[in-house]
């Protein structure tokens, strides 16, 4: 612990804060990795916001790459003495921290992501009266955020400043080349190189610690600009496909799904169920939901028969005897398709009609039963 101390590097006395454990990293991991909830318990809550926003370290890749990085996760978090001496080694070596490719790929794929979810945020219309196509001045910006949040995750650092100017300095670009991707890749490209190449150095120092309620803040504040973003690109910009292979906006087809039968039938259904179960309690809404699902088929039994539930059993017996005799797979001589059609129109009234039988034999049973 001595030597934790005096190792020049500012390392703190793992006694300062409460030891890390593999097994529980992994059972984060495992329960929450791709929203990394393993990072968030290890203290590394740039990590956690940079793999919810990229689905799991962009779709995946992170997560599955942790299953052997935990361990050093976890070395780090808990200034583990080996961990320690080999960070070490690794300062003598290096006078800055050597090329990843893995680190610089992920630099470039946040900063690319997180950029091209702005710029498709930004509303192409005027919403009153007002063009926000300006705020394409931003993306500069969010690039260098993406290089800058990755490029400081874990004994690395280094200050945002050459990468946003880089980028800006790479922004005139847009007028010449006329495509949005591309010039987003040009920008995120220049602004990780420059940030390799003249801004990262090795992490000396631990960082400031923070209670648990104030990092919760600052990784919520982060979720909410975040998810601001993607709701200004489902609303302003989203749209969908329709069978005529017209494009429609989103939110109009929302609004327009609001007022549909189809909703308010729902909606309907939802207030009915919902009255009800506070009236006769949770149990018998519970028995009436499951008797919809239709369990034993009996419904559907009805309308194959083109019958009421309220039919009585003579009406159904009549019913099956007349649609079996029009329907018989001997009456069809067409192709070989229309006989398959047929015996299998033939062979759902046959069903339809036995499960109708049993429905019956059932409620029999229960009456002699109910009258002994």
């Amino acid at each position: 612990m001595e030597r934790t101390k005096q190792n020049g590097l500012g390392m703190h006395d793992p006694g300062y804060k409460s030891v890390k454990t593999k097994f529980w990293a992994y059972f984060f991991w495992l329960f929450g990795g791709l929203f990394g909830a393993h990072h968030v318990y290890l203290g590394r809550d740039d990590q956690a916001f940079v793999y919810i926003s990229t689905f799991g370290g962009y779709v995946g890749c992170g997560f599955l790459r942790d299953i052997y990085r935990i361990p050093a996760y976890v070395a780090d978090t808990n200034n583990d003495p080996a961990f320690i001496e080999d960070f070490k080694r690794k300062v003598r070596a290096n006078r800055k921290p050597p090329f990843s490719a893995v680190r610089f790929a992920a630099q470039a794929a946040v900063a690319y992501l997180w950029a091209e979810l702005f710029n498709s945020a930004i509303p192409q219309d005027e919403v009153y009266g007002i063009n926000f196509r300006h705020l394409l001045i931003l993306v500069p910006a969010v690039i260098a955020l993406g290089v800058w949040t990755v490029g400081n995750i874990g004994r690395e650092q280094g200050s945002i400043w050459i990468a946003l100017a880089t980028a800006y300095l790479f922004y005139p670009t847009l007028y010449y080349i006329a495509d949005d991707t591309m010039w987003i890749f040009l920008m995120v490209v220049t602004s990780s190189l420059s940030f390799d190449t003249f801004s990262k150095q090795w992490r000396l120092k631990p960082k400031k610690k923070r209670s648990f309620f104030r990092r919760m803040a600052c990784l919520g504040l982060a979720l909410m600009l975040y998810f601001a973003v993607i709701g200004s690109y489902l609303y302003f910009n989203a749209v969908v496909t329709d069978s005529e292979g017209e494009e429609i906006k989103l939110s109009e087809a929302v609004q327009h799904f609001l007022t549909s039968p189809i909703w308010t039938d729902l909606k309907a259904s939802l207030e009915a169920t919902w009255n009800q179960a506070r009236h006769q309690g949770f149990w018998a809404t519970w028995t009436q939901l499951v008797d919809l699902t239709d369990p034993r088929g009996e419904i559907n039994a009805y309308k194959v028969l083109d019958l009421s539930q309220t039919a009585s059993q003579n009406e159904v017996t009549a019913r099956w005897r007349s649609l079996s005799r029009d329907n018989h797979p001997d009456k069809v001589k067409g192709s070989e398709e229309e006989r398959r059609k047929a015996q299998e129109k033939f062979m759902e009234i046959q069903q339809a009609y036995e499960i109708l039988s049993q429905a019956k034999n059932r409620r029999q049973r229960r009456n002699r039963r109910s009258e002994k």
